[in-house]
């Protein structure tokens, strides 16, 4: 695979499958290198054996999240034009001119169905009147000063939010067989007052905070809103389940007073129990580091919730906008597990008793059943995202969206595990190009640090490998999906065994592979693998260059200036300074020598770019090989949902980087 193939890359979004259990519908995007943007329609697909292959129902610029009516007559979904935000649509379910559901400013974030099919839940930010171009002619630059008296006030790839905060509203459902609305022109009597072309919404949320996953009850009166509401919210993590009167009145907090939750997603099941994922964060509210997400469940109002999964043997939440739960009729409910760099569908019954309903090197990304029928989206080694039905022991693929980057060129990587200095295994994988070698090496290290490196199809993977580069990746001690001991082992130890991991595997891999060449080899990360690529390079100089990327490289500087800073570096690295300089990147700055290439974002409030400005300043200044690469316009999620060219161009600079310094 090339940089150039990036359009190529299809992904598919979490199905929603018919209530008769015999189609489903997805959405299928891609980046798009002359728009500079990413696009998509929605597709249909059909689940029978001997149905016919899948097929584009909607032909917007981006049609992403469909979801079926509870009586399936309907789609609704979301729908954005270049430069402008996400707008709720419902289109008839066996196709049809789309209908407009919402015009929101700043557009709508997600959305449900209420149970009767009459009326649509979303959630949307509402802006102070006077910012974000609610009055004309008054520009960014123009608006009132911004006044705060709290720690958080940013978020990154959004910016200032608290006065804007995210609510949650209600609007009917259009008659998509209605005549269309057309506007009256003026007479002779005067100017024709315009109508409007969609239905005022009404606003259900009151709490000037930002609201997250929301759920109908099964009837309707009722909306399950996880927000934090309680006092001390900006200085913890708690979150809670708040149920929402829909015709009006007080919200109730479900789960404050049960336990210290930071809370995920929620839905309502058939029966009327209240089912949530959430993290605990103990007595502090803010113990996040490598806590796993468990299932729990509220059987009836009223009632404390109870816990369906343990934590240390399960760690729940992957797929979805907030993680996935879909309820079945029996109490039950369908989850999606984190396990060893896969993502496993699990059924949980309402006892907690654990059924894996997948297996293998698989990647469930998505799911949603109706009937006898499961049906998952998901990705592979060989596929960047697919739907399948669920069978007993073994998935039937419907669709093959990843045909063309297949045909352009991929590698399999090879599953590796390999003892650390304290004997500690740690599992990878390892790309090798054709050829029979020697390749040069690069060492890979994911961000996170509670993230993982997976068994799906990776563009970097492939983009490297196919250069020519043995491509070597892990998930050392600090990664998801290997336990919560296997998480929390560099808390308040970053760069310790986790950093003996990466050097191991990379040490074993070589071992292991004569194709690979020990003698050549850098080492690149992102994000917390930008801080271990940093640490690294201080500490070992075998490297004939390095690539640190958005990293979280001066810890005492990130207090204050990143979005998350008013917590993740006390729970990471500590308070005390001394303790806080002996797992600094930027403290150890002057023990590196390795030419290093520093790449960043603009408008990164992740790691702000701060971070990388003072650290190449340090290269720079001590004689060290160096460029400093900014990205404008861009935040921290670049390399993921950046402009497709800036995609681009950011593999052509590394890739100019590795020539220059590892030669194939």
């Amino acid at each position: 695979m090339k940089p150039a193939d990036l359009p190529l890359l299809n992904s598919v979004s979490q199905p929603s499958v018919h209530p008769r259990g015999s189609v489903a519908v997805v959405s299928v995007t891609r980046p798009d290198l002359d728009a500079d943007s990413y696009v998509g329609q929605l597709w249909i697909v059909p689940l029978g054996a001997h149905a016919g292959g899948a097929f584009r129902l909607t032909r917007g610029f981006r049609d992403t999240a469909p979801q079926y009516s509870p009586d399936g007559t309907l789609i609704a979904f979301l729908r954005a034009q270049p430069q402008g935000p996400a707008q709720l649509y419902v289109v008839d379910a066996g196709g049809g001119e789309p209908v407009q559901v919402t015009d929101r400013k700043l557009g709508v974030g997600a959305f449900a169905w209420a149970p009767d099919g009459t009326t649509l839940a979303f959630s949307s930010r509402e802006p102070e009147q006077g910012r974000y171009g609610t009055v004309e002619g008054v520009g960014a630059d123009a608006e009132p000063p911004r006044r705060f008296d709290t720690f958080r006030r940013t978020a990154n790839g959004l910016g200032y939010y608290r006065d804007r905060p995210n609510h949650v509203f209600v609007v009917p459902v259009p008659d998509v067989q209605a005549e269309p609305i057309v506007q009256p022109v003026a007479s002779v009597d005067g100017p024709a007052e315009p109508r409007p072309a969609v239905a005022e919404p009404r606003q259900v949320t009151s709490a000037p905070v930002d609201h997250g996953d929301f759920s109908f009850s099964p009837d309707g009166g009722t909306l399950a809103v996880v927000a934090a509401v309680h006092e001390t919210r900006d200085t913890d993590l708690r979150s809670s389940v708040l149920l929402v009167p829909v015709a009006g009145g007080e919200a109730v907090d479900a789960t404050l007073q049960h336990g210290d939750f930071s809370i995920d997603a929620v839905e309502y099941a058939p029966d009327g129990r209240l089912f949530f994922l959430a993290g605990e964060v103990g007595e502090s509210g803010t113990d996040f580091v490598g806590r796993n997400s468990s299932l729990y469940v509220i059987d009836e109002p009223g009632v404390a919730p109870r816990r369906l999964t343990d934590p240390d043997a399960y760690d729940i939440g992957g797929g979805g906008m907030y993680g996935t739960i879909v309820p079945r009729g029996d109490g039950s409910a369908l989850v999606i597990e984190s396990r060893r760099g896969t993502h496993q569908l699990l059924h949980i019954d309402a006892a907690g008793a654990v059924t894996a309903l997948t297996e293998g090197d698989l990647e469930v990304t998505g799911v949603d059943a109706a009937g006898a029928s499961i049906v998952v989206s998901y990705q592979d080694p060989q596929t960047f995202g697919d739907v399948a039905v669920v069978e007993p022991g073994s998935l039937r693929t419907l669709t093959d969206f990843s045909a063309a980057v297949r045909e352009a060129g991929m590698v399999l990587p090879t599953e590796l595990t390999v003892p650390s200095k304290d004997r500690y295994p740690v599992h990878g994988w390892v790309a090798v190009p054709e050829g029979e070698g020697p390749h040069p090496v690069l060492l890979m290290i994911h961000g996170g640090p509670f993230a993982e490196y997976g068994v799906h199809a990776f563009d970097e993977t492939q983009v490297f490998a196919g250069a020519g580069y043995a491509v070597v990746y892990c998930n050392p001690r600090g990664s998801r999906s290997y336990g919560q001991e296997h998480g929390r082992a560099i808390r308040h130890a970053m760069g310790t065994v986790d950093l003996d991991d990466v050097l191991a595997f990379l040490d074993g891999a070589v071992a292991a592979d004569s194709r690979l060449d020990g003698s050549r080899v850098g080492i690149m990360g992102g994000s917390y693998g930008g801080y271990l690529t940093a640490w690294t390079i201080a500490h070992d100089h075998r490297w004939k260059g390095a690539i640190v990327e958005r990293g979280f490289l001066d810890p005492a500087y990130f207090e204050g200036t990143s979005d998350i800073g008013s917590f993740f570096g006390a729970e990471y690295v500590g308070e005390d300074p001394e303790r806080i300089a002996e797992q600094s990147p930027q403290a150890k700055v002057g023990q590196v020598t390795t030419p290093t290439l520093v790449l960043h974002s603009e408008q990164d409030l992740r790691c702000p770019l701060g971070q990388a400005e003072r650290y190449y300043h340090s290269l720079k200044k001590n004689g060290v090989e160096t460029e400093l690469v900014v990205f404008p316009g861009e935040n921290h999620e670049l390399s993921r949902g950046g402009r497709p060219r800036h995609r681009v161009q950011r593999f052509d600079v590394m890739l100019d980087w590795w020539r220059a310094r590892l030669p194939v």
